[in-house]
């Protein structure tokens, strides 16, 4: 019995094998981040045979204010759904599920693509950006982040995807939050790992609500910095604890301020450690990413436990048959 074979369901969503696509950014997109012909054609080919029981999407942004790159895919409007009902059903039609992901820049983002200030929890420089100094977000605007983040998932559920990923990894503005490197606030968004994990409680909460209780939530989690003074592995298994009461499904763990690439390991699966713990405390499936290239080593993770769901992410992006050849 192959465990890269094997189904798993996660309430109303089943997937064939274990074997996912995560996020890579393309920015194929059109003008205002609508889906062109060319990332229709490139999920048409990555999602052909269905041999990839499930691609997240890219991250697309909510805000203009949360934009990261010029042709990055967006969720910001309304007028997008007919165009992302049509990037849903190029995956669809050939037998994978597709999740949407979502995200706001924070500081990550800068004035040369948004034509607004970066904002950020604390105005500090963000280690993995290096860009100029973020103003710090107020209570009001953290709720109208909350807002966007809600109204965005319903539009990625009315767009016919089969479930929606909060991004909280990479540095992005919700793993900006989580990590006390670049979290300094003293008010209740801050402090402890309770207080840096309110704004995703919040989150989670109003995507909860927006796309009703059967609709798969994933949550990116930048598990550690890898940085002295960074989020902690600690701090990360009692965050996916509070995810999971708070209606995630499944928790997609990568790395934080360090990016995706971790502490640049050179061995496949160089997020295992990571995946493993949080897969100790939470009883929703746990994705693990990071440098896998080979069948056999996808194979291996699953079954020393280090994970329930193997994202490939690289080496599909080079050879749109891997996956193919994997299955096969």
């Amino acid at each position: 019995m192959s465990y890269l074979l094997s189904p798993l369901t996660v309430g109303k969503l089943t997937l064939k094998n274990r074997l996912i696509m995560p996020p890579l950014a393309t920015e194929k997109c059109g003008e205002e981040g609508k889906p062109s012909k060319a990332l229709l054609d490139y999920y048409d080919e990555k999602s052909r045979g269905g041999y990839i029981s499930l691609i997240i999407i890219e991250h697309s942004f909510i805000s203009q204010q949360g934009k990261a790159s010029e042709r990055q895919l967006s969720v910001a409007d309304d007028s997008l759904i007919d165009s992302l009902k049509e990037l849903a059903e190029t995956i669809h039609k050939n037998g994978t599920k597709a999740v949407m992901q979502i995200n706001h820049s924070g500081s990550e983002a800068s004035r040369e693509i948004t034509g607004m200030d970066a904002v950020a929890p604390s105005a500090v420089i963000n280690p993995r950006f290096n860009g100029p100094l973020p103003r710090e977000l107020t209570h009001e605007e953290i709720k109208a982040i909350v807002e966007e983040f809600r109204v965005a998932a319903y539009r990625v559920k009315m767009s016919g995807f089969d479930g929606v990923e909060i991004h909280s990894a990479h540095g992005y503005l919700l793993n900006q939050f989580l990590s006390p490197i670049t979290n300094k606030r003293t008010d209740e968004y801050g402090g402890s790992i309770f207080g840096r994990i309110k704004i995703h409680l919040e989150v989670i909460k109003a995507v909860r609500e927006a796309v009703g209780e059967d609709f798969p939530i994933l949550l990116r989690l930048g598990a550690f910095d890898y940085m002295e003074g960074g989020t902690s592995i600690e701090d990360s298994k009692i965050a996916a604890v509070e995810f999971e009461k708070s209606g995630v499904s499944i928790i997609d763990v990568s790395g934080g301020l360090c990016g995706h690439a971790g502490k640049g390991s050179k061995e496949q699966g160089y997020f295992s450690e990571l995946s493993e713990e949080i897969k100790k405390a939470v009883s929703i499936p746990v994705i693990l990413t990071g440098g896998i290239t080979e069948a056999r080593a996808a194979e291996k993770l699953l079954a020393e436990g280090k994970a329930d769901l193997i994202g490939v992410g690289r080496a599909i992006l080079y050879d749109s048959d891997w996956a193919k050849k994997a299955v096969e």
